[in-house]
């Protein structure tokens, strides 16, 4: 099976190959002795980025800042001197005589600098890295720790490797900054971060008030984000240290074959640009900002936003408008209220023991839930006797990776989506239930309904064994046509593959923490390996078809062919294979002292 160079690489091979002849061989180091003067530029050792001087479209002045070096479009990720532009080409970036980086005019005024403290004087090095990040090192090449990062300092963009983070201790706090304007790298008024909350979310600041939010983390999703694809979560992640009270989102792809960066527009959009080297530009992936809808509480307290919906804001069950006429004027920030007590505030007022009463809960399908949850490690089925124990609490939900989550107070930036989301329980008094109405009917009709449900259940769930095994014959005679297709078909071999087992990519994904790059074994010309743990406790090596691979369904069946004709106990096994939609895997055993290796990543 040969590698091949797909179109996108060659283009940035020509593209690097044109930048290279105007800009000449530049060094990816600056030292006390070897400073860059306006235009010249340092580039990162294998020619992904460079730092260097550059303008901006309609505006004259200087900065210093990092960009793609591959890209025929102008691509800055970080600028130094941001805020203190320079207003001529007399620019220069230097080790100063105290040892930081600093930028500076022709009056040798110092307009940006690392501003680090106690560096020993000549000892210091600058140095661009291939992932974007420009450190400040002891010594010579790289020396032996890092005094400083563009990483820890960000501008507008996220990169991959790069950490935003929060350490609720110190109160530090790396976040991306958006831009003044398309033309004005200054401060703008947007910060992109992580919020430990109760529950880790990733948050959008305008100024200090929240302008989205992402839902809570769950270990592999952010459970409020609908509009991304497969691709945003394999690699991204996000690290949670209760204990030292620390946290973090980053991201790495498994392959390079896709150029991929976030930023941070100035009217406050976090988006995915994603490089088209057929249209050699930028296209946007995923956008924080898709409706109205995604404004932090739109709708106000106890308020719902469905952007397929006119107008999109409405009160959930139970609750009125605050201010009819600020509604009517499209207005909803005043939120809404609760039309009847609850049963237990009247129990509370009356002096009674608190107790389940008459509430009940309001099931709300696919929502983003509410800002602001409690977290609790109780099972679903405990979810809603705690919070009916508790009359402050006034919804819950549930979520496998998260547990119970848990609402008192209001209920803020509640939304319906469409697709995925998370079941919401409203607690609401029975009167606003349509329960407790017609209780004799209902008495005198519940054998027979009882009688009615057992039969009904018991064809269903026949009816749904019977449609589990013909989905998976379904599945068994698709892979079963792709492989008559290539006239193996009707073979011994043909017979086994059809006796694979198939599994389901949601539960490979789980096996390998969502294909996390921890759990990767190894890379060949076919794609990653990734060693996963099924539910029931077996190690597997999940080997993965990559788009960049240039192999198709033929090389996929013709491993499987192969590997099926092996029969020896010294040899892997093959537990089966997962084909769905553009996704085509192979199962096999683990092999803890790397036992076929070159088989594996061949």
């Amino acid at each position: 099976m040969g590698k091949t160079i797909s179109c996108s690489v060659l283009v940035a091979l020509i593209s690097c190959f044109d930048l290279q002849l105007q800009f000449g061989t530049a060094s990816h180091t600056i030292t006390a002795s070897k400073s860059i003067k306006d235009p010249d530029v340092i580039i990162s050792q294998n020619g992904v980025f460079r730092l260097g001087f550059f303008s901006l479209a309609n505006s004259s002045n200087r900065y210093v800042g990092i960009l793609y070096h591959q890209i025929p479009v102008q691509t800055v990720v970080w600028v130094a001197n941001r805020n203190r532009p320079l207003k001529d080409s007399s620019g220069i970036l230097t080790i100063s005589d105290d040892g930081n980086l600093v930028v500076s005019n022709g009056k040798a005024e110092i307009l940006w600098s690392t501003n680090v403290t106690n560096l020993i004087p000549n000892a210091t090095t600058a140095q661009l890295l291939d992932s974007g990040n420009l450190v400040l090192n002891n010594g010579e090449n790289g020396g032996s720790s890092i005094l400083w990062e563009s990483f820890q300092h960000p501008s507008n963009a996220f990169l991959q490797t790069m950490k935003i983070s929060t350490d609720v201790k110190t109160g530090r706090k790396v976040q991306t900054r958006s831009w003044k304007s398309l033309d004005d790298p200054s401060d703008g008024n947007f910060f992109q971060g992580i919020e430990p909350f109760s529950i880790p979310e990733g948050v959008v600041w305008n100024n200090n008030q929240i302008y989205s939010r992402t839902g809570p983390w769950n270990g592999r999703i952010y459970i409020g984000l609908i509009n991304v694809n497969r691709v945003y979560f394999d690699g991204f992640y996000v690290v949670a240290d209760d204990v030292e009270k620390t946290y973090y989102e980053t991201y790495e792809y498994s392959t390079d074959s896709r150029l991929i960066y976030y930023e941070l527009e100035s009217d406050g959009r976090f988006v995915e640009r994603i490089w088209d080297a057929g249209k050699r530009n930028w296209i946007t992936g995923y956008s924080s900002y898709r409706t109205d809808c995604d404004v932090y509480g739109k709708c106000g307290a106890f308020g719902i936003c469905d952007s397929t919906k006119r107008p999109i804001c409405s009160c959930l069950k139970g609750f009125k408008p605050r201010n009819i006429e600020e509604w009517s004027q499209g207005n909803w920030s005043s939120g809404c209220f609760r039309t009847t007590p609850l049963h237990c505030q009247r129990d509370n007022n009356n002096g009674s023991e608190v107790g389940q009463g008459d509430d009940g809960f309001l099931k709300l399908k696919k929502t983003k839930v509410p800002a602001f949850p409690d977290q609790s490690s109780i099972t679903n089925g405990e979810c809603k006797d705690q919070c009916m124990k508790n009359c402050s609490c006034v919804a819950y939900a549930y979520d496998a990776g998260i547990g119970c989550m848990l609402w008192s107070g209001d209920l803020i930036d509640v939304q319906k989506f469409s697709t995925r989301g998370v079941d919401l329980y409203i607690r609401l008094p029975s009167s606003e239930l349509d329960t407790g109405k017609h209780t004799k009917v209902i008495v005198i009709t519940t054998v027979i309904s009882g009688m009615l449900v057992i039969i009904i259940i018991s064809a269903l769930f026949v009816s749904r064994r019977m449609g589990q095994q013909r989905g998976r014959n379904k599945r068994r005679t698709q892979i079963k046509h792709k492989f008559h297709s290539e006239n193996i078909g009707e073979s011994s071999i043909g017979v086994k593959l059809q006796q694979l087992p198939l599994f389901k990519f949601e539960e490979l994904a789980t096996a390998t923490n969502n294909f996390h790059p921890e759990k990767k074994l190894g890379q060949g010309g076919f794609g990653p390996v990734y060693k996963g743990t099924l539910d029931d406790g077996k190690e597997i090596a999940v080997k993965r078809l990559s788009k960049a691979s240039g192999q198709g369904l033929e090389e996929f069946m013709n491993e499987v062919v192969v590997i099926s004709k092996l029969q020896h106990r010294n040899l892997v096994k093959l537990f089966g294979c997962c084909v769905e939609a553009e996704e085509n895997m192979l199962v096999y055993e683990f092999m803890p002292n790397k036992s076929l290796d070159a088989f594996l990543f061949g």
